[in-house]
C-alpha cells in the first residue's frame, strides 16, 4: 500500500496526444478501448453499494461508471459523424451536470457497464476495421476550438478509461475499498 493521502489528478498518467498516429498507435488504442469494461468491471468487483459512493475528488465511483457509460456514448456517436459527414461540429456537454442527474449519482452502474461492454465492442471493431485516412477524419470541438482526428479521439477515450479505472483502483488501494 502506498502512502499518497490526495487523490492524484491523473492516476493513470497526463493524456499524451501524439502528432502522428501510425497504424501500431491505432491497433493498440483499439485494443486498449476492446478490454476497458473487462478491467472496469473487474475494478468495481465485489464493491457494496456504500462502497460505490465513496468520492474520488468530487465523483463517487457509481458516478465515475455511469460517466464514463455518458462519456462513451457520446464519443462513438461524434466517431460515427466523422465517418459520415464532412467535419461536423459537435455539441459539448457539460459532464458534471450529467453527472448530478439523479440517474448518475443515484442510479444502478449495471445498465452503465451494459453499455460500455455494447459500445467498446462496436467501436473498437469499428476502429480496427477503418484505413488510416478514416482515422484521419475529423470532427470540430467548439470548446477546445479546434479540429480533432479520429486517430486522436481513438486515443483519448482509449486513456480516459484508463484515467477512471486508475482513480477506482487508488481508492481500492487507499481506501482499503
Amino acid at each position: 500500500m502506498t502512502t499518497a493521502i490526495h487523490p492524484p489528478k491523473y492516476p493513470a498518467g497526463d493524456f499524451q496526444r501524439k502528432q502522428n498516429y501510425a497504424e501500431p498507435d491505432n491497433r493498440e488504442n483499439a485494443k486498449r478501448l476492446r478490454e476497458a469494461p473487462r478491467k472496469l468491471r473487474t475494478a468495481i468487483a465485489g464493491l457494496s453499494a456504500q462502497q460505490l459512493d465513496t468520492k474520488y475528488k468530487n465523483w463517487t465511483v457509481r458516478q465515475i461508471v455511469n460517466h464514463l457509460a455518458d462519456s462513451h456514448m457520446n464519443g462513438f456517436v461524434r466517431f460515427k459523424l466523422a465517418l459520415t459527414e464532412d467535419v461536423p461540429t459537435i455539441k459539448p456537454y457539460n459532464e458534471t451536470l450529467w453527472s448530478e442527474v439523479a440517474d448518475a449519482k443515484q442510479g444502478s452502474i449495471e445498465p452503465s457497464l451494459q453499455i460500455l461492454d455494447g459500445i467498446h465492442a462496436r467501436w473498437s471493431d469499428l476502429a480496427e476495421r477503418l484505413e488510416q485516412s478514416d482515422l484521419r477524419r475529423e470532427f470540430h470541438h467548439p470548446e477546445l476550438g479546434r479540429h480533432v482526428p479520429l486517430d486522436e479521439a481513438l486515443h483519448m477515450y482509449a486513456w480516459h478509461s484508463e484515467h477512471h479505472l486508475g482513480q477506482i483502483q487508488w481508492l481500492r488501494e487507499q481506501r482499503g475499498l
